[in-house]
């Protein structure tokens, strides 16, 4: 068991992250209190996790330093919880998150041809069609699980449609995302966490064999979507490997489905609890929607926290930190910092300004599919209250229990005289 004593809880520890949600948010504003990173220590987990620890950056405008800081704070080896084994890497190839300059640029700016302004306003017609089908089947069917039937449904679908990925292989796709996400949860044993990482590793080989493979077929017989951009070289000369291809793809179903998944299954239930907000939302969506988002992304945090890897000594608000230190970076705590955000713990789709950091912290690493995630709620929202008006969330959501990933597994839902 990790052990810390001066905040009296432990950010390393299971039962830290079994708490609810508000207890959780009261210990990050303790911290926040405390005003320098509060170090914590980590159980060794053979092949999976070091045992070394990290120090705990609360405030806002340390997340946002550090971000904009890679020299100092990288993002090599890994910047996820626990790090991939060299092996992984060694066969799967690198994230473009686990990467710095020059690397990390070369990547970016290849892959950033799909989040285009160009790409983005093409996929319009595409995302619409996609929310049109969900109102559909959920009228028809009646509400379950609004993760199920609508928040899980439309970013993969979206993803899919960038691809090509063909209808036959998607609910393939869909099978293996559901593994990864579950294996961002926090883990209570070493059998069990073995057993998760074994079923994740086969999930990321068949989801990399499958799309290396589409990639070979485009290279031969080029279509409109982005694995032909992606593996033909374009006028620069610059193209993905079968590697990176495989390891975007993955990146891509797992990082572009989160955000937008569980901004929409946590904000269906913020605009239920909060009928206020709801009502000036209704009252004229395209004027409020767009800060209905960014407040629902600072509110929720999609990505609890990444880290980064400390490459030369530096001082940290009076604290040392010493080469091969970890900090994690807590996006949840610094989107309630009281210095920045005025009653950080009220929901208010008209806070401005909002400079939160749900996206991740300005630098290199800022969330290059921000600007989808937007559109994709902006139009499954606006599809939900303009064909079912009265929509709203049952009870609570039932959380993924995870120290990285703020997942909503399920979440009941009605409408009508439900």
């Amino acid at each position: 068991m990790a052990t810390v004593v001066e905040p009296g809880f432990d950010l390393a520890d299971i039962a830290f992250w079994k708490k609810p949600l508000d207890e959780r948010n009261e210990a990050f504003k303790r911290l926040r209190a405390m005003d320098r990173p509060v170090y914590f220590s980590e159980p060794k987990i053979p092949m999976l996790r070091s045992g070394k620890g990290f120090y705990a950056v609360v405030r806002h405008a340390d997340v946002v330093e550090i971000s904009r800081n890679p020299k100092v704070f990288s993002s090599e080896p890994a910047v996820t919880s626990p790090p991939p084994p060299a092996w992984v890497k060694t066969v799967f190839g690198d994230s473009i998150v686990n990467m710095d300059d020059p690397r990390h640029a070369r990547l970016r700016r290849i892959v950033s041809r799909a989040f285009s302004p160009k790409m983005l306003n093409d996929l319009t017609d595409d995302i619409q069609r996609a929310a049109t089908r969900i109102v559909d089947d959920v009228l028809r069917e009646g509400p379950r699980d609004f993760v199920e039937q609508v928040a899980a449904r439309l970013p993969i679908t979206v993803i899919c449609d960038m691809m090509g990925i063909p209808e036959e292989l998607r609910e393939k796709v869909h099978r293996h995302v559901d593994v990864s996400t579950a294996y961002t949860g926090v883990r209570s044993s070493l059998g069990r966490t073995i057993r998760m990482a074994a079923s994740n590793v086969h999930a990321l080989f068949e989801l990399q064999r499958m799309v290396i493979k589409l990639g070979h077929e485009r290279v031969r017989n080029p279509r409109n979507d982005l694995i032909s951009a992606l593996v033909n070289a374009n006028v620069d000369g610059e193209k993905l490997t079968d590697k990176e291809l495989g390891s975007f793809f993955a990146m891509l179903l797992v990082a572009g489905n989160e955000t937008a998944r569980n901004t929409m299954a946590h904000g269906l239930r913020l605009l239920t609890i909060n009928p206020d907000q709801r009502e000036l939302l209704l009252s004229d969506f395209d004027r409020y929607i767009g800060g209905a988002i960014e407040e629902m992304v600072r509110y929720v945090s999609p990505i609890i926290q990444f880290r980064r890897n400390v490459t030369q000594e530096t001082e940290l608000r009076g604290v040392t930190l010493k080469p091969g230190d970890q900090v994690a970076l807590f996006y949840g705590s610094a989107n309630r910092d009281e210095e920045v955000f005025e009653d950080p713990d009220r929901f208010d789709i008209t806070r401005s300004p909002n400079p939160h950091v749900g996206f991740g912290g300005p630098g290199p690493h800022f969330c290059l599919g921000a600007n989808l995630a937007r559109k994709e709620i902006t139009i499954m929202f606006r599809e939900l209250f303009t064909r079912i008006p009265d929509i709203r969330t049952v009870g609570e959501p039932e959380l993924l229990l995870s120290n990285f990933d703020n997942a909503v597994k399920r979440q009941p839902f009605t409408f009508g005289k439900g």
